[in-house]
């Protein structure tokens, strides 16, 4: 069985990534995959948008977290995030050396920074999110920028030095602050503000069609609610003989 499933909705379509894995799937990711889905079903009944999330760590379960921002009155209550904040808590560190995550949804940017952060290994997702996906949706963090350091040309040629002695960092056109020339800790000067000190291997579409049905029917259903709100109330039937 293969990673990716059928695209039958936005939310699981294929991407089009230069990081980017198809691997066949293996029964240990797919049983963590299904506890994710479990977690996400849980955040539907609860009226969450269906997003489910699970730290695993040497082949085990370490973390667990559903989508809760509503319920929380917190914008970064993401599955993810209390997924990552449950397995730190258990194994007592920060520090999530090795471990993998696997998600119901492409994560967003504010997830995948958590998860640079913690130093996660790999993650693994289901159906891709075509607003905020962060891996390659919209955006792709995991695209390993220490492949190319080197600003390109028109970067260099946008950056003006006027003024090369001032202490003012240097502008774009615009008058947007420009990266510092100068050489940074590995030497390699503009290029590298470009990269980042940790990245993680990105595999999608594990059980995408589950995942992705999942998101699809809450969103027909919160449609279906809505729509019976604003339908007018049913005019009173006209009184009988005996009205």
């Amino acid at each position: 069985m293969a990673v990716w499933q059928s695209d039958f909705c936005p939310y699981n379509a294929r991407m089009n990534s230069s990081s980017e894995q198809i691997i066949p799937a293996n029964e240990a990711d797919i049983a963590c995959m299904r506890e994710a889905l479990r977690l996400a079903g849980q955040a539907a009944q609860a009226g969450e948008v269906p997003v489910g999330a699970v730290v695993v760590k040497d082949g085990v379960i370490i973390g667990r977290g559903s989508n809760a921002p509503i319920s929380k009155h917190d914008p970064t209550a993401h599955a993810e995030i209390a997924a990552l904040r449950d397995a730190a808590q258990n194994i007592g560190n920060y520090r999530l050396v090795g471990c993998e995550l696997f998600v119901t949804l492409e994560p967003c940017v504010m997830c995948v920074g958590a998860m640079f952060h913690a130093r996660i290994a790999r993650v693994v997702f289901g159906a891709r999110d075509p607003k905020t996906g962060a891996a390659g949706s919209v955006i792709n963090l995991f695209d390993d920028l220490r492949q190319t350091p080197n600003p390109s040309p028109s970067l260099q040629e946008q950056i003006s030095h006027s003024n090369p002695n001032s202490s003012r960092p240097p502008l774009l056109k615009g008058g947007t602050a420009a990266p510092s020339l100068d050489k940074g800790r590995d030497g390699e000067g503009l290029g590298s503000v470009l990269r980042l000190n940790h990245h993680a291997t990105i595999e999608g579409g594990l059980l995408a069609e589950e995942c992705g049905k999942m998101l699809s029917d809450f969103f027909a259903a919160r449609r279906a609610q809505q729509q019976r709100k604003e339908l007018p109330p049913p005019h009173p039937s006209p009184k009988g003989r005996g009205g």
